[in-house]
């Protein structure tokens, strides 16, 4: 971890982007034909629903019902005949079946509500899958698509970046991103790459270093022979992993629907089997048929759809109203199936900006521990390096004055130099400020193994502030854990009977050190993206089902590996945010355990619902194979049915549901 303080950096117009505006997102959304579609059926549901209950004229209603089932209807039942070409039968040719049939008996608003339930399901896992894909196009634009190449006659050439070979050299300019993985031949810098690595703080790159694409440079120049292939870089690797999660990740489904196939096989063989056999036997064909359509409505899933979704969107609405985005009832049933959480540590366990948490004035020198923190804010001022932005907040924080510097000066790898009301101020490493001023016995005496051992910890940032040219004193600056960290670790252990695991990139030292305080015992670190990836399928190859829980780029391919994935909302990337299952929107960690309970209370529920409209449809059922069931009463008995579950389902929209 770099310890030294650099100047101002010019932003890349790359680095950021404006938003897109509110009507090209909507035409972006109006862009998939399944929002299309499901709009319009919805559309027509909603004006056809009033005409119906208010006794107007069919020809008011009629034509909007026949839009909506036709609009979202067609698409499922044409993906219904493709499966019956297969030999497949899956539940949603049932429900046109089943919407058909309810309109043959003058049951337009059950079949209606089927059709727009089923549309709006397939627009938003459409929607879904549309801006996961976006996202990981998005990710390729932190390589840059340029690179400045040096010629063997010392010449520059601009050229595209996956033209790049294997031992060219590349020029890298201060404020640029790096277009190739590869080693520094010549220059010092600092390089932001935690996209990479998840490190909060760039890292000091010399002669010799590893660097990566996509990374972004400091305020120093530097060339870079080219180590690997444009193709094969971290980067380009990351994106590959996140494509082959997202297709290989075994495909998910309610709880309801891994019996969709033997339910929905079963309800069209009784169907047929109840008009045909009588009607062989010599039966009177209308009444025969207007008995089929009545044991098809009452035995369609209905109820049971409306015993899973109820729940899990409440849950969904009441996880939502507490800072928790859960993108959909899939991913609310899957979260409380989880046994095991693998945890990110910057930005995701700690607050992912360093905070100077110990100020040691060294002997020889007679200013106080404010008057040494008040000149260095100063001569950090100007500077915009994280380390810069913790000394002057802590120097606020204390009610300092930060007065103006002159002759700010940045050196890369080393640090700042200024003149703060007639003194000359240097901050940055110890070890390189060193060299000119002498060693740590030379300036802390007695107490230079002290010195010594808190400057070479990895898991602190030590930083050196020398005043006229001597040591006055040493800042501490961590990356401390987010309020409530180790209460969430502990309650994420409850709830899996599984201790957590952190996965880092970051150093050792550091990840130790924040596992202590978090009370994680299993810690990982020093990890790339694809060492992530390795961990979670190893854990699954064993039976675990896991949630990981990042913020960074460099955790999406985990993410998207996993059984679950959380991201947090304010410090994650935009890949992150579209491949996380779930997104902490406000970025408090308590919110992950609760959400977890929450899945499983939801869980509970639904197989509640499940018992309850399995017994009130078999009683249908029943009665009317064994006698006589009157078309309205099995109406009145199927209504009555999904209305009770779906009330049971809404108790999970009490605030009492969401216990932290």
């Amino acid at each position: 971890m770099s310890s030294a303080l650099v100047g101002d950096r010019p932003t890349p117009a790359s680095a950021s982007a404006p938003a897109a505006p509110a009507p090209a997102r909507r035409t972006r959304l109006l862009a998939l034909p399944e929002v299309r579609w499901a709009a319009l059926a919805t559309a027509a549901f909603l004006l056809a629903f009033p005409l119906d209950l208010a006794g107007a004229p069919a020809w008011a209603w009629g034509p909007l019902y026949a839009v909506c089932y036709a609009a979202g209807g067609w698409e499922p039942a044409v993906a219904g005949i493709q499966a019956l070409r297969e030999r497949s039968l899956d539940v949603d040719l049932l429900m046109v079946v089943a919407a058909l049939g309810a309109a043959a008996i003058g049951q337009f608003l059950d079949g209606g509500l089927l059709i727009v339930i089923f549309a709006v399901s397939g627009a938003l896992e459409a929607l879904a899958t549309r801006r996961t894909a976006d996202s990981v196009r998005g990710l390729l634009d932190l390589a840059p698509a340029m690179a400045l190449r040096l010629t063997e006659k010392g010449g520059e050439e601009r050229v595209a970046a996956d033209a790049l070979r294997i031992g060219d050299t590349v020029l890298v300019r201060p404020g640029e991103r790096l277009p190739a993985d590869g080693a520094v031949l010549d220059g010092s810098s600092e390089v932001d790459q935690a996209t990479i690595t998840g490190e909060p703080l760039p890292v000091a790159k010399e002669a010799g270093d590893e660097v990566f694409a996509g990374t972004l440079n400091g305020t120093g120049a530097l060339r870079v022979r080219v180590g690997r292939d444009p193709s094969d870089s971290v980067i380009a690797r990351i994106v590959a992993m996140v494509e082959e999660a997202s297709e290989t990740k075994a495909p998910t489904q309610l709880f309801i629907e891994k019996v969709e196939q033997r339910y929905s096989v079963g309800v069209v063989v009784a169907t047929l089997a109840l008009f045909g056999v009588p009607l062989a036997l010599g039966a009177e064909f209308t009444e025969t048929l207007l008995r089929a359509m009545t044991f098809m409505i009452v035995a369609s899933p209905c109820a049971v759809v409306l015993a899973t979704m109820p729940p899990l969107l409440s849950a969904i609405a009441n996880a939502g109203r507490h800072g928790v985005l859960v993108k959909s009832a899939v991913v609310m049933e899957r979260l409380g199936a989880v046994t095991k959480v693998a945890l990110d540590k910057t930005g995701t366990l700690t607050e992912g900006a360093p905070r100077v948490t110990d100020i040691r004035t060294l002997p020889g020198t007679d200013l106080t521990e404010d008057d040494v923190l008040a000149l260095a804010a100063a001569a950090e001022h100007p500077s915009e390096h994280p380390l810069a932005r913790a000394v002057v907040a802590a120097a606020r924080g204390r009610g300092l004055p930060v007065e103006s510097a002159r002759d700010f000066a940045a050196a890369p790898g080393r640090g700042v130099r200024a003149v703060v009301a007639g003194r000359v101020v240097q901050v940055g490493s110890p070890a390189r400020l060193l060299d000119d001023a002498g060693s740590y016995e030379a300036v802390a005496g007695d107490d230079a193994d002290s010195y010594k051992a808190v400057a070479g910890d990895d898991a602190l940032t030590t930083v050196l502030v020398m005043v006229d040219g001597a040591p006055a004193a040493l800042l501490h600056l961590t990356d401390l854990p987010r309020p409530g960290a180790a209460e969430a670790v502990a309650g994420l252990r409850e709830l899996t009977c599984s201790a957590p695991v952190l996965l880092t990139g970051d150093t050792p030292h550091a990840a130790a050190r924040l596992a202590e305080e978090t009370g994680i015992e299993d810690v990982r670190a020093g990890l790339l993206p694809q060492d992530k990836v390795a961990a979670v399928r190893e854990w699954e190859a064993r039976g675990e089902r896991v949630l990981v829980v990042g913020d960074g780029v460099n955790d999406a391919p985990a993410l998207a590996a996993a059984h679950s994935g959380i991201a947090m909302g304010r410090s994650g990337s935009d890949l992150t945010l579209e491949t996380a299952d779930a997104v902490v929107v406000r970025d408090e960690l308590a919110t992950v355990p609760a959400v977890v309970a929450l899945s499983r209370r939801a869980r509970r529920v639904v197989k509640q619902n499940l018992v309850i409209a399995s017994v009130c449809i078999g009683a249908l059922v029943i009665w009317d194979l064994a006698g006589h069931l009157p078309l309205p009463l099995g109406v009145a008995g199927h209504e009555g049915s999904t209305i009770l579950v779906g009330l049971n389902g809404l108790r999970l929209l009490r605030r009492s549901a969401w216990r932290q």
